[in-house]
C-alpha cells in the first residue's frame, strides 16, 4: 500500500454506533441506566464516576476508521466480550487499581500511562518491589485495531484478554496470584456494585476481570489527530502528490516520504501499523530473541511486534528494550544502522543481493518525516477524562 487507503463511500457513516455527537465524544455520561442512590452512595466514597457510564461504545469515528482496512483489524471478540460502557468502567477502574499488586504499590497505569500515550517515558518500568521490566512499556492506543490479536512484543499473549491478567501474576511487575487477587476485590464494596452493572451480578472472578480490562484498553481509540482531520477534509485517498488539506508544506512532504519509504507493507493502515511481528534489524546477536524466545524456532529470532504509530512523538523511548530516546535516533537507525540479521525483514533487504537496503534519508527527509509524525498526535485522547485516573 503506497498511500493511506480511504474508502470514500462511508463518508456518510459518522459512528460506530447511533446517538454520538463528536463534540460529546470525549466526556459525556452513556445515557445507561444510572446508579442507584445507595449504589452511587458506596461508588462516590472511593471514586470520581459519573452517575451513567462514559461513552466508550459510540465514538464519532471517522471514515476511515469504519471501512478496510483498519475495520478489519479490530480484534474485539464481539461473541465473547463486547465493549460495553459499563464494562470499560469497571476496566477503568480495575485499571488505576494499585490494589492489583501485592503489596498496593502498582497499577496497570503505573506503566502505561495517559499523557505517554499509555506507554512509560521510562526505558524500562518499575514493579512492585522496584525491580525493572526487561522491556520498554508498550502503547495501548489503537490495541484493538491488530488483526492477529497477539499482544506483547513478542505475542506471547494470544488474546487482549489473556494479556491483562499475565502482569498481575508477574513476579516483578505486581506479584499477585489470582486466587488473592479475586479475595482482594471481592472484600471492597465498590467492587461488587461495578461488577454487578457490568455482569448483571456481583460475583468477582478472574475471567470478569480480564475482560472489563480488555473492554477498557480496547475502547482507548485514537482518532481525533491532524492527520484524521486532514484525510476527512480530503474526502478521498491522496494521489501520490496530493497534499492534505491543513498541513504545512513540510507535513505533506513528510507524508510522501513516510508514504515512499515506511507505509506499504510495514506501517501500514491509516493507524500506521504492521500486521506481524517483524525483524528491523537492530542487532547481528540478539540478547531478546522477541517471537524467537517464545516458539523456539531460530527463523522467528530477533522479531518484534510494533504498536500503531499513533501519538509516536509522546510514546519515547523506543523499541521493545527503549534504546532509542528521540525519534531521530529511530530514524537514521533505518537510514545507515540497519544490522543484516538472517532474519531480517526483506522489506529492508535488497531482493538481487540480499544485503541490507538502508533508506538513506536526507536531513531534509528526517526532518520532513518527523513533521508528519507530528500530525499523529491526538491530544484530546491523551487528556480525555473517561481514560484518566478515576480514584481520589
Amino acid at each position: 500500500m503506497r498511500t493511506p487507503r480511504f474508502i470514500a463511500a462511508t463518508l456518510a457513516a459518522t459512528c460506530l454506533l447511533p446517538a454520538c455527537k463528536k463534540d460529546s465524544d470525549n466526556a459525556t455520561p452513556s445515557g445507561n441506566t444510572s446508579f442507584s442512590k445507595t449504589d452511587y452512595e458506596i461508588i462516590s466514597t472511593t471514586l470520581n464516576l459519573p452517575e451513567s457510564a462514559f461513552n466508550y461504545t459510540g465514538f464519532n469515528l471517522p471514515a476511515h476508521f469504519l471501512a478496510p482496512p483498519v475495520a478489519s483489524t479490530d480484534n474485539t471478540p464481539v461473541n465473547t466480550n463486547p465493549i460495553t460502557n459499563d464494562g470499560a468502567t469497571l476496566g477503568r477502574v480495575l485499571f488505576y487499581d494499585k490494589g492489583l499488586s501485592i503489596n498496593n504499590t502498582i497499577a496497570c497505569a503505573s506503566c502505561h500511562k495517559q499523557a505517554n500515550s499509555f506507554t512509560d517515558p521510562s526505558q524500562f518500568s518499575k514493579g512492585f518491589l522496584d525491580g525493572l521490566t526487561d522491556r520498554n512499556s508498550m502503547s495501548l492506543a489503537n490495541a484493538r485495531y491488530y488483526v492477529n490479536g497477539k499482544f506483547f512484543w513478542d505475542e506471547r499473549a494470544v488474546t487482549l484478554e489473556d494479556q491483562t491478567l499475565m502482569p498481575i501474576q508477574h513476579a516483578v511487575e505486581m506479584g499477585m496470584t489470582l486466587d488473592s487477587l479475586e479475595k482482594k476485590l471481592s472484600s471492597k464494596d465498590y467492587y461488587k456494585v461495578l461488577f454487578k452493572k457490568a455482569f448483571s451480578d456481583d460475583k468477582i472472578t478472574r475471567d470478569r476481570v480480564s475482560k472489563a480490562l480488555a473492554q477498557f484498553i480496547r475502547a482507548m481509540v485514537s482518532y481525533q489527530s491532524k492527520y484524521d482531520d486532514g484525510l476527512t477534509a480530503l474526502g478521498h485517498a491522496p494521489a501520490p502528490n496530493e497534499d492534505l488539506p491543513g498541513f504545512t508544506q513540510l507535513e505533506n512532504q513528510g507524508l510522501r516520504v513516510f508514504t515512499a519509504n515506511c507505509a506499504g507493507p510495514c506501517h501500514n493502515t491509516e493507524l500506521q501499523t504492521m500486521p506481524v511481528a517483524r525483524n528491523n534489524g537492530l542487532d547481528l546477536v540478539y540478547a531478546d530473541n522477541g517471537v524467537g524466545k517464545i516458539t523456539g524456532r531460530t527463523i522467528d529470532n530477533g522479531k518484534f511486534k510494533s504498536p500503531s504509530l499513533r501519538n509516536v512523538m509522546l510514546t519515547a523511548p523506543y523499541m521493545h528494550d527503549g534504546r532509542f530516546q528521540t525519534i531521530e535516533q529511530v530514524l537514521e537507525h533505518y537510514s545507515t544502522g540497519i544490522k543484516n540479521h538472517p532474519n531480517l525483514d526483506n522489506r529492508l533487504k535488497d531482493p538481487v543481493t540480499g544485503e541490507v537496503r538502508p533508506l538513506n534519508l536526507t536531513q531534509q527527509q528526517k526532518n520532513a518525516i518527523v513533521a508528519f509524525l507530528n500530525t499523529l498526535t491526538d491530544t484530546k485522547f491523551t487528556t480525555d477524562v473517561k481514560y484518566s485516573n478515576p480514584f481520589k
